[in-house]
């Protein structure tokens, strides 16, 4: 399967978490408390397209989003984003 970071397709496995995903191709994501919901150093931007298909925010990711400068309506952190096969070709940019 495939994800797009800004336009470019990077090769991802299901159960896979976005940010190593983006650590393994070398993009700039912190990911500093390594998905323990304690930083928003992997903040992505979900395609308006696919935000509306990925599984809700949990409270405490909500929490970390309400601390990004940038944040917007299509905000997610790219630890608390595991791959499935329907996520395929799933398009997100860095903020």
């Amino acid at each position: 399967m495939k994800v797009i970071f800004d336009g470019d397709e990077l090769a991802a496995r299901a159960g896979e978490r976005l940010l190593d995903v983006a650590r393994r191709n070398g993009l700039p994501l912190e990911g500093t408390c390594n998905g323990d919901l304690a930083c928003a150093t992997c903040h992505v931007i979900v395609d308006a397209d696919w935000f509306a298909k990925l599984p809700a925010a949990r409270e405490e990711e909500e929490d970390m989003l309400d601390l990004v400068a940038d944040a917007r309506r299509t905000s997610r952190l790219a630890c608390q984003i595991v791959l499935t096969p329907e996520f395929d070709k799933l398009s997100v940019s860095l903020p």
